[in-house]
């Protein structure tokens, strides 16, 4: 598969270091030399120094033979832009990074086919989803949702008040139990546990199950005394951070920590609930946060620029009582340090839109791919058609890929946990979830 990304930056570097690892074949293409030096020299792929609106470029690039266009430079017009001009040169299938709300409205899509863009991408608005998520359920790290919840991966970090600690898993989740272990982060290590494994303090824990036995599993893991979240404090009012707030569920209630005196007069035009409260001052400062009743709040989200900030202004937050801290950390580097402090939810907007992208590059019927960061796993959900091989026999003689296992199905509008005796249908949603292993290399399986 051929794929040309326009924009070394941050999603088109994250990304072009992901597809390489998969033998595609890649171009990237910037107007930035410095983009573009240390990804050539480090990764199996083509660079290109030249605008990704020049034509001459693009057809140099081979956009006439591309699967797939990527524009992911920092400037909107400029992948819209480079999106249509790749699509009328010959790009099968083409997708823009955008900065406004009003693009990603399903309204506005059929807009974007006519101009020869096939998927729009807001990281910003995507990063926001992940951050509530993260909220609904203060006891959880990552929830992932299937089919509106019909069937729920959550990531549940194992304290001592866990009642399953120690004990087989094959004691705990077999076929006839509500839930299913599929992945475990022990400090560096990621495991795609087996019978015989058990659960440890400290453990990150993936649990695969159906919404009704959420609160079942909130008792077993003795999370029951963490507060549902009501009110929430974030520190930076950037982009995300107005999504966050106006896509928060009615009963949750904001304070918004802004240090450019500039910015918190525009803050106050954007948010659409006028309950919300903007306060000039700095999300660091221990006596700021103290007198905004920090004390009484029961999540902390810390949206600044800067990794290291949020990282150090969630242990302030923790430190200061608040239970659940989310925290933007765009710089990988950082994300093991972060889980290794304990930072609850982490989010990566680069990783999250890099997820959305790459689910376009798979042939078989997929719904969605989420990349888990601190585990470097990957989550899909995949459709197989009728004849597959995933679909011919019970799922313990499929002989499945090591580092491969099935989490559960949606079959029509319910979810169901999958055991060894389980037959996958056509037109069912498989929850797969995978690690060292590639996603591509899956798929035959429900081809």
């Amino acid at each position: 598969m051929k794929i040309i990304i326009a924009g070394a930056y941050a999603i088109g570097s994250y990304l072009a270091q992901l597809l390489t690892r998969n033998n595609y074949d890649i171009t990237l293409l910037d107007d930035v030399s410095e983009n573009l030096d240390k990804l050539g020299r480090d990764f199996d792929l083509l660079t290109i120094e030249a605008s990704p609106t020049s034509i001459k470029a693009l057809k140099t690039a081979g956009v006439q033979q591309t699967d797939l266009f990527i524009a992911v430079t920092p400037n909107e017009d400029k992948n819209i832009t480079a999106c249509s001009l790749a699509k009328t040169l010959g790009a099968k299938r083409t997708v823009a990074k955008v900065d406004k709300y009003e693009y990603v409205d399903s309204e506005n899509i059929r807009v974007f086919k006519e101009m020869g863009i096939d998927s729009v991408i807001y990281p910003e608005m995507l990063a926001a989803k992940d951050i509530i998520n993260g909220l609904k359920m203060s006891w959880v790290r990552q929830r992932w949702d299937v089919h509106g919840g019909a069937l729920v991966m959550l990531g549940i970090k194992i304290r001592e008040s866990c009642e399953i600690l120690s004990r087989p898993l094959r004691e705990i989740c077999g076929p006839d139990d509500p839930f299913h272990i599929v992945a475990i982060k022990r400090g560096d290590e990621t495991i795609i546990p087996g019978g015989n494994d058990v659960l440890e303090v400290l453990d990150l824990a993936y649990f695969m199950t159906t919404k009704n036995y959420i609160p079942y599993i909130r008792r077993i893991v003795g999370k029951e005394h963490y507060v549902d979240v009501k009110n929430v404090m974030i520190m930076g009012g950037g982009t995300t951070a107005v999504r966050t707030v106006n896509t928060m569920p009615e009963y949750m209630d904001a304070k918004i920590i802004e240090k450019d005196p500039e910015r918190c007069e525009h803050l106050n035009e954007e948010f659409e609930n006028e309950d919300t409260l903007v306060i000039n001052g700095d999300g660091r400062d221990v006596a700021l946060l103290t007198e905004e009743g920090i004390r009484s709040t029961q999540a902390f989200v810390a949206l600044t620029n800067n990794a290291e900030t949020n990282i150090l202004a969630c242990l302030t937050a923790k430190r200061m009582g608040v239970r659940k801290t989310v925290a933007s950390v765009e710089n990988i580097d950082y994300v093991n340090m972060a889980e290794s402090l304990d930072i609850g939810t982490i989010v990566n907007k680069k990783v999250i839109a890099a997820s959305h992208i790459y689910q376009m590059l798979l042939d078989a019927n997929v719904q969605n791919v989420k990349f888990l960061m601190t585990s470097n796993a990957d989550v899909a959900e995949f459709v197989p058609v009728q004849g597959s091989k995933i679909t011919r026999k019970p799922v313990k003689d499929l002989g499945l890929p090591r580092g491969m296992t099935i989490g559960g199905l949606v079959r029509g509008e319910t979810g169901m946990l999958v055991s060894g005796n389980t037959m996958i249908e056509p037109g069912d949603s498989v929850v797969v979830f995978c690690h060292g292993v590639d996603i591509k290399s899956i798929e035959k399986l429900f081809n």
